[in-house]
């Protein structure tokens, strides 16, 4: 080979000579990967290495089962304090309403749990049994009351679309821990959230970082499978001759949107033996179905829960599962029930499972929605409510059996401990090993956070 003048070289040219070896690197690099594969996106040492995180949409009544107040239920029925309503926006209510206790029935009921003596509803007796691994966050709030806008404001940071999810963030921090499974997978059951496939995109970020739905029907991953009449070999083929335009299109323009085109490619073809191997619930026992209340073949949260942990066991960085049903404007101690029950077996399943193949301490799993319920009726339901709702998590570094936060005798406001949404992320990049100050992305001038200026990392829930 004759040697070659690099610095007399275009970007073209210098891509030609040395041929993929420098794509590698740039891809690597892209990835936020060193050439072992080894992360360097961490500012100090990680607590968690992997995140499941559950989106409960709509918002579930956190005072009919974490948030426990004696009081709300003694003033049942009576109008609510005049601070509580007047000057304030609610989504749905209009006049002055009245206080909503937790229903007498034994089923709704709440008793201490485990050593630490937490108290959780009995509509919750898996979870009941889980009480000294989780941390509750009972203090959480907002700045939206409606959807939507909470959606995006919990996942992205801020109210309105176009900016990067917390999945995507992750995924650009720390990069991916496997080379044949995205680095961030989201897993739906019931409709969308009223934010749509936003809450999940990448925003801003190169598109490489999004979150890859999978679906329990069909194709897993849309577009997996050949078209008809073609076989491995001739994706093979197909694959190798795009992307060597595609090189050769990124030499000439550095537009990272060919170089996640690429890596798209690549991947695309490898998660057709990886993920129906992942997917196939035939190689789990009969036990740990039972367990999870799973069911091979079929499509439900159970379903969905198994497959998280079996990413997590396979390096997937960052899962996320949406589960919708939980607007309860109407009805709420007819419908609360039912919700729960589907989602207590297998939400617990999942930590012990974890905790059994020594996974939960590497593991964070998040219990969280885009606001609570109002302590006020609704006719026989709760309002949106922004100011105050309940949320864990369990493993990844927190402290088991723990409370932070309170709030005030009628489940209202925060009295002690308030954590904002920032704080609450910021706590969770903290766990996964990111300053949530150092995270940035320069976009149309400015560099952008997950936190935008604000958060606080919450030290005392961090074990």
């Amino acid at each position: 080979m004759n040697p070659v003048d690099i610095q007399t070289l275009s970007r073209r040219s210098l891509f030609q000579h040395t041929g993929n070896g420098i794509g590698g690197i740039a891809l690597a690099s892209m990835l936020q990967q060193d050439l072992l594969g080894r992360s360097t996106g961490m500012h100090h040492p990680a607590r968690a290495k992997n995140i499941i995180y559950f989106h409960f949409v709509g918002g579930p009544s956190h005072l009919d089962l974490f948030d426990w107040k004696p009081e709300l239920q003694k003033h049942d029925g009576e109008l609510c304090p005049d601070e509580f309503f007047k000057g304030k926006r609610l989504a749905f209510i209009r006049k002055q309403p009245k206080l909503l206790g937790t229903d007498k029935g034994d089923k709704f009921r709440f008793q201490p749990c485990g050593q630490s003596g937490n108290t959780i509803s009995n509509l919750l007796p898996k979870l009941q049994q889980c009480a000294d691994e989780m941390c509750f966050i009972r203090t959480l709030h907002t700045d939206h009351f409606n959807h939507a806008p909470a959606q995006m404001f919990m996942s992205t940071g801020f109210g309105q679309f176009g900016r990067p999810s917390m999945g995507s963030w992750v995924n650009y921090g720390l990069g991916t821990a496997n080379q044949d499974l995205p680095g961030f997978v989201t897993l739906v059951t019931g409709q969308y959230p009223g934010a749509g496939n936003s809450i999940f995109g990448s925003g801003f970020l190169p598109s490489v970082y999004q979150g890859v739905e999978f679906r329990s029907k069909g194709d897993p991953v849309l577009y997996l499978s050949n078209p008809k009449g073609m076989g491995n070999k001739d994706r093979r083929r197909t694959i190798d001759a795009i992307n060597k335009l595609n090189r050769e299109n990124l030499a000439d323009v550095g537009d990272p949107e060919i170089a996640t085109r690429i890596s798209q490619y690549e991947m695309a073809y490898r998660m057709q033996s990886s993920v129906p191997e992942l997917m196939d619930l035939n190689t789990e026992s009969k036990t740990t179905l039972e367990q999870y209340g799973a069911k091979s073949g079929g499509a439900s949260f159970a379903n969905n829960c198994l497959l998280a942990r079996r990413m997590v066991e396979r390096g997937v960085r960052f899962v996320q599962l949406f589960d919708q049903g939980w607007d309860h404007h109407g009805g709420v101690f007819k419908s609360l029930p039912g919700k729960a029950k589907l989602v207590d077996q297998p939400i617990a399943a999942l930590i012990n499972d974890l905790k059994q193949r020594g996974l939960l301490d590497e593991t964070l799993v998040v219990w969280s929605s885009e606001f609570g319920r109002t302590p006020m009726a609704q006719g026989n339901g709760r309002d949106h409510h922004k100011e105050a709702f309940t949320v864990w998590m369990a493993g990844g570094g927190v402290k088991g059996g723990h409370v932070h936060g309170q709030t005030d005798e009628l489940g209202y406001k925060p009295v002690l401990n308030p954590v904002h949404v920032h704080d609450f992320n910021a706590t969770i990049l903290h766990l996964l090993g990111i300053n949530h100050e150092r995270l940035t992305f320069k976009f149309q001038g400015r560099n952008f956070r997950l936190t935008d200026v604000h958060g606080n990392v919450q030290h005392e829930i961090i074990a």
